[in-house]
């Protein structure tokens, strides 16, 4: 007797490789018949050895983090010094995961480090890694200002500003092709734009507003914001690096007055000088 739940048993095995497979020849044929202006890709060999390539214009947040904690580690491996004193990385990373429980991405793992560097500075990068210098600890008088620096660079991180960043720069540099940007050159761009590019003025503004709103929600003082900024304007001597790096420092000040005037807060925390210096003590001692 002929066995016909075999041969069915044959077909349903049969399509569940044949039709991914077509879909594969498929895929390949169109990929290796579209030609790409100014250079081929052979897609082959990609496929072949599991080469990664980024696609910044729909990166998940997995892979967001991913290439953040790529570009961390070669920040913290070769570009920065980090500060290793236990008891001021507790207060800012407490200071830190506050305002990103209120921010606009607070699903992200943040990691929040200190630079051992006396310039005044802070920057961050994807996947929720900021970075703040010492110098710029010990300029702030309280913890609200210092709470306000950290609110605008996790506005970066809700923007996603790094992410543009990198895409405008692959495509002005050629490097971004069909499957997308390959990850050594993702990471070493991400370091570059990190540490050296500044801010574009739109970026800026942005995540000002992103970071007042962060700062409000989680109860700090708004006006810590505005008085941190006037502070280092009023600086003599070169400018310090977070106003080169960060753009349009005036107009910014003045587009944060109307926002903080048009929708006030009565949350006042985190002006308190005294508290704010005794958990820099060890900062400042050394």
């Amino acid at each position: 007797m002929f066995n016909w739940n075999f041969v069915a048993n044959y077909r349903v095995s049969r399509r569940r490789w044949f039709y991914p497979l077509i879909s594969v020849i498929v895929a390949l044929s169109l990929c290796l018949s579209t030609p790409l202006p100014g250079r081929t890709l052979d897609f082959l060999p990609l496929l072949l050895q599991g080469v990664q390539a980024f696609q910044l214009s729909s990166m998940s947040p997995r892979q967001e983090v991913d290439l953040g904690k790529q570009i961390n580690q070669e920040l913290v491996g070769s570009e920065v010094r980090l500060y290793r004193n236990p008891e001021v990385n507790r207060y800012v990373e407490q200071v830190g995961r506050r305002l990103a429980a209120n921010s606009d991405r607070p699903d992200l793992p943040y990691t929040f480090q200190v630079v051992q560097d006396e310039s005044i500075n802070a920057f961050a990068t994807l996947g929720g890694y900021v970075y703040v210098h010492t110098g710029l600890l010990k300029t702030a008088d309280n913890e609200a200002e210092l709470a306000s620096v950290l609110a605008h660079e996790i506005g970066h991180i809700g923007g996603k500003h790094v992410v543009k960043q990198m895409q405008q720069k692959a495509l002005e540099s050629g490097l971004l092709t069909a499957a997308g940007l390959d990850r050594s050159t993702a990471v070493q761009m991400g370091v570059q734009l990190a540490r050296d590019l500044p801010r574009s003025r739109s970026n800026e503004f942005e995540a000002d507003q992103r970071g007042l709103r962060t700062l409000t929600r989680t109860g700090y003082a708004q006006s810590a914001m505005v008085s941190f900024m006037q502070k280092l304007l009023k600086q003599g001597g070169s400018a310090p690096t977070f106003l080169s790096t960060h753009p349009g420092t005036s107009d910014r000040i003045k587009a944060l007055k109307r926002a903080i005037n048009s929708q006030p807060s009565e949350e006042n925390y985190g002006l308190d000088k005294a508290s704010y210096r005794a958990n820099m003590r060890a900062l400042v001692r050394s």
